[in-house]
């Protein structure tokens, strides 16, 4: 982490009363950063300064801002729990755990009469991502409430193959991002997480009671807003997280034994795991009791099967849903493109289908709808709406054709999830922020 100490910042005077320390690994010019004004205490911050995203509870005096056209979360924290946080995300980002970005940690802050501040965390903020409040508040989904859950049980069962024990798991500390019709969670508050080799069994069951606590309540909140389905009963949705989390843990770590000529039992296991977006690392085998029986252990270290094939074939970096559902899409233009007894090699294939197909529908979203989604979630709700639209005709409808509508009926009346977003629309209040 480098660090950087600043009295001024391009010939302007700062408007604290000495040099404000910030450490940086990654990230914006830190000059860009040291222009807000942080000898203020956070909540008086300007409004010149801030920008308006979607609020949710937060433990934290938390603001956003923009700066040089990225929008970035500022939280108002002790210096220690800044800095332990700080290196807690940075880490799980290097094992490639879905979390939001930590670009720096800024110290020593006090007023211009001396008083001081708390430090402030700097994290970047996850572009086309929405807190669960908001995403009530829009009512896209039918089963929202089923999405929801199975994306944090599937970011929790993430988490502690990695070791890590959240402590907080809950609906407000997580963001999530549409992924081909589901939801990806992403984790935004990793102050109180603990990183450890492996979780003990007692480690994994505090965090799911947690989370089973955490859950019942937010959603006796969204039930007391008016903004949850009177069929849908916030505290067994809240229990069915246990079981959802219980489910995906088993199918990913169960052992399983086999006799000598079943092997095709472990492949189709394998394959199992790969739809579910994990690689396996490693498999041991055993003799069992001196029977000729084998007893397999699959060690699961990763998930994004989907996504990292995806990104090797064609540079685009998306969700795992995102990724599958373009893959079968790709598999059929190289079933439709390529000659029988031609022997054509996938990568160039998808340069083709990048060139012939997905740029061409990205390129014919105006410029003033592209920050409605992002644009493996446009194609992929292309692709839904040309199954529709050829369901309803009777005849296969052309990409092309399916895309005009699309654009037309669809995409031109979806609101923004970009970035800025208003929170008077949603009801959600000020600019206060859910990233805590």
């Amino acid at each position: 982490m480098i660090e950087h100490m600043f009295e001024s910042v391009k010939g302007q005077s700062l408007c604290h009363p000495g040099p404000v320390r910030m450490n940086m690994a990654t990230g914006p010019d830190p000059a860009d950063l040291l222009g807000l004004p942080w000898s203020t205490p956070l909540e008086q911050w300007p409004h010149e300064y801030l920008v308006s995203l979607p609020r949710g509870i937060s433990r934290h005096v938390v603001r956003f801002v923009s700066v040089g056209g990225v929008v970035y979360a500022v939280k108002e924290i002790a210096q220690a729990v800044a800095e332990r946080e700080y290196a807690m995300l940075r880490d799980l980002a290097r094992d490639g755990l879905p979390v939001v970005q930590a670009i720096g940690v800024v110290a020593d802050r006090a007023t211009p009469e001396g008083v001081a501040l708390d430090s402030a965390l700097v994290t970047k903020h996850l572009r086309f991502s929405l807190p669960y409040r908001a995403l009530f508040s829009r009512r896209i989904d039918a089963d929202l409430e089923g999405k929801l859950l199975d994306a944090l049980a599937e970011l929790l069962v993430r988490l502690h193959l990695a070791g890590f024990a959240w402590g907080d798991c809950s609906l407000s500390n997580t963001l999530f991002r549409r992924d081909a019709g589901a939801l990806a969670a992403y984790l935004v508050d990793a102050e109180t997480g603990q990183r450890h080799p492996r979780l003990s069994e007692g480690q994994r069951d505090y965090d799911i009671d947690l989370a089973r606590t955490n859950v019942a309540g937010e959603l006796l909140d969204l039930e007391q807003a008016g903004l949850l389905p009177e069929t849908v009963d916030p505290i067994e949705t809240a229990e069915s997280v246990a079981d959802r989390y219980n489910r995906l843990w088993a199918e990913l770590t169960a052992p399983q034994e086999v006799s000598a000529d079943e092997w095709e039992r472990i492949e189709q296991r394998l394959r199992r795991l790969n739809d579910l977006g994990y690689d396996v690392a490693q498999i041991e085998v055993d003799e069992v009791e001196g029977r000729p029986r084998v007893f397999l252990q699959t060690q699961v270290v990763e998930a994004g099967h989907h996504r990292r094939r995806l990104q090797q074939l064609t540079g685009l970096d998306v969700q795992e849903n995102q990724a599958r559902r373009i893959l079968n899409d790709l598999d059929t233009f190289r079933a439709q493109a390529v000659m029988p007894g031609n022997d054509v090699d996938e990568v160039t294939v998808a340069r083709h289908w990048m060139t012939d197909v997905f740029e061409p529908v990205i390129e014919a979203v105006p410029p003033e709808l592209s920050a409605k989604l992002e644009p493996a979630e446009i194609y992929h709700e292309v692709l839904e709406h040309r199954w529709f639209l050829s369901e309803a005709a009777g005849r296969p409808v052309s990409l092309e054709a399916a895309t005009r509508s699309y654009i037309d009926n669809v995409l031109r009346f979806r609101s923004d999830e970009q970035a800025l977003l208003d929170p008077d629309l949603m009801g959600l209040g000020s600019p206060d922020s859910f990233e805590s």
